[in-house]
């Protein structure tokens, strides 16, 4: 009875699911030009963004849980750190952390039809890979730009576990925080894996359950802060709301 259910399942996701994924997801890229334009990249952010990760939970469809919303304070400026398991991931975060996301993105994704130009106006910021110097100024710049009252979204691991497992932590986020003084937001996104697991086309629908823990504050003093023990620090916060063989 499964395997009947989940070959049904798998002939919605193919011929109606996708096909409508792909072109919301456009049609949003273009959606979020026009509302940046016409009022402001925040509302395309909040509204717009928001609504698109939502929608394609609802349609995969996706049960979501969320804890510690109140952990969020939509006045203040966070560098959110998050694990890493699914593209899903992406619509989790959008759609249900109340922040101002701007998403740390590599330069490649600028040529993506739709992603691309609805990305750079809604006001995300675009690194190139291993060049942390350029980073910095990037969010620095982007800072500058837009004020307060956002989150700076970096997935700490660099790319989605392979296993579930929860990787080493990659330095950026962690001297952006730093060199900003910005608290970090730690993130831990449970069971996106299930949904669909990297490298792979295949989509099941499920549960999931993000967990928004207490903002890490950044010490008055710099020189305290040690990039090391941040970095520990968080992905010590972000395993403990995992079960304990991804830890």
């Amino acid at each position: 009875m499964k395997r009947i259910a989940f070959c049904l399942y798998q002939v919605y996701a193919w011929l109606v699911f996708i096909p409508l994924g792909i072109m919301l997801t456009f049609i949003t890229g273009w959606s979020v030009v026009l509302v940046a334009m016409v009022w402001s990249s925040k509302a395309a952010n909040r509204y717009v963004g928001a609504s698109w990760g939502r929608l394609l939970c609802w349609l995969t469809p996706v049960r979501v849980t969320v804890e510690g919303i109140e952990n969020a304070d939509p006045s203040r400026t966070y560098v959110v750190v998050c694990n890493h398991q699914s593209q899903y991931d992406i619509l989790l975060v959008y759609g249900w952390l109340k922040l101002d996301l701007k998403w740390v993105l590599k330069q490649e994704l600028r040529k993506v039809p739709g992603v691309g130009i609805g990305s750079e106006k809604a006001g995300h910021i675009f690194v190139e890979r291993g060049n942390p110097e350029q980073t910095k100024k990037a969010v620095s710049e982007a800072l500058e730009d837009i004020g307060g009252g956002v989150g700076i979204l970096f997935f700490a691991e660099g790319t989605r576990s392979p296993d579930g497992k929860l990787r080493p932590f990659k330095k950026g986020a962690f001297r952006v925080a730093t060199s900003q003084q910005l608290p970090i937001l730690p993130i831990t996104i449970v069971g996106t894996r299930e949904i669909q697991r990297p490298r792979s086309m295949m989509i099941c629908p499920g549960r999931v359950r993000m967990v928004i823990h207490p903002a890490i504050e950044m010490s008055n003093e710099k020189e305290t802060c040690s990039i090391h023990d941040l970095m520990m620090h968080t992905r010590t916060t972000i395993a403990s709301a995992l079960p304990e063989e991804l830890r």
